[in-house]
C-alpha cells in the first residue's frame, strides 16, 4: 500500500543522518497522501542504518494503524495533529538538532537576524510554552501537537511562511509541502539556530535584522511576485 509514499518517507528519513539533524534515533519523518488522507512515518526506535522503505508505518488521522510491522514514532500524534490543523502541510519532521534544541531548552524563540533566516521563515523561529503537568500526563503527544496549533493560532503565524516551531524543553518540528521539503527547512532551522547563537556571542546587543530587508528576503522567494531562480 502506498509503496511510493512509503519510499518517499524513507529516502527524507535517511536524510537526517546525512545533514547531522539526529543522534541515534532522535528524529522522524512523515508524508500524507493528499488523496487517502493516510499517511506514512518512521517506525520508533528503529536504528537509521536499519530502515528499509518497507519498514515505514501507514497510519490514518484518527491514529490507527492501516499497514506496518512495527509500531509507528511515538510522536505520530503530534504528526497527526498537525495535519489536521494545516491543510496546506503534506511533511512534517521532528528532531533533536542541537543548536536549535538549545534554544527550545532555553526556552527562547529564535530571532531573524540576518537575510539566510528570512529567505526561508518570515520571521522569528517561535518557541511554545512547556506543557503543564496535566498534560504532559493526558496525551503528551496529542497535547504537543495542539498545543503548536494554537499558538500559531493565537500569534496569528502562517504555517507555510513560518515552517518550523520550538517545543521548549524538547526539540524542534518542522514542516513543508512533502517530506523533503521539511527536512529542508529543518536543515535551516538548525542552521540559523546556529547563526544566531554566535551572533548574540559576538554581539549581545544585536537587533534583529530591519523589517523591511526581512521583508525584501521572503517576498523575492515567496509569494506571487517572487523572483529568485528560475521558475518565475
Amino acid at each position: 500500500m502506498l509503496e511510493d509514499l512509503k519510499k518517499r518517507v524513507y529516502e527524507a528519513n535517511m536524510l537526517l543522518p546525512k545533514y547531522q539533524l539526529v543522534t541515534f534515533t532522535w528524529g522522524n519523518v512523515s508524508e500524507i497522501d493528499p488523496e487517502t488522507k493516510l499517511f506514512a512515518i518512521k517506525p520508533s526506535g528503529v536504528e537509521y542504518e536499519k530502515l528499509t522503505p518497507d519498514d515505514m508505518v501507514i497510519m490514518d488521522l484518527n491514529g490507527n494503524k492501516v499497514e506496518g510491522k512495527y509500531n509507528p514514532s511515538s510522536d505520530t500524534a503530534t504528526h497527526l495533529e498537525l495535519y489536521k490543523a494545516f491543510p496546506d502541510i503534506k511533511g512534517v519532521v521532528h528532531t533533536h538538532s542541537s543548536y536549535a534544541t538549545s534554544w527550545a531548552q532555553a526556552g527562547r524563540s529564535i530571532p531573524c537576524y540576518g537575510t539566510t533566516h528570512a529567505d526561508y521563515i518570515y520571521g522569528e523561529v517561535p518557541c511554545v510554552r512547556c506543557l503543564t503537568k496535566e498534560e504532559i500526563e493526558e496525551a503528551y503527544e496529542q497535547n504537543t501537537g495542539i498545543l503548536i496549533v494554537n499558538e500559531f493560532k493565537r500569534l496569528e503565524k502562517d504555517p507555510v511562511a513560518v515552517p518550523g516551531v520550538l517545543c521548549k524543553n524538547h526539540g524542534v518540528f518542522t514542516w513543508g509541502k512533502d517530506a523533503h521539503d521539511a527536512v529542508h527547512n529543518a536543515v535551516v532551522v538548525e542552521e540559523v539556530a546556529k547563526m544566531a547563537f554566535r551572533t548574540e556571542l559576538i554581539n549581545p546587543q544585536v537587533q534583529p535584522a530591519p523589517q523591511e530587508l526581512q521583508d525584501k528576503h521572503y517576498y523575492r522567494k515567496h509569494g506571487k511576485n517572487a523572483y529568485y531562480g528560475q521558475g518565475n
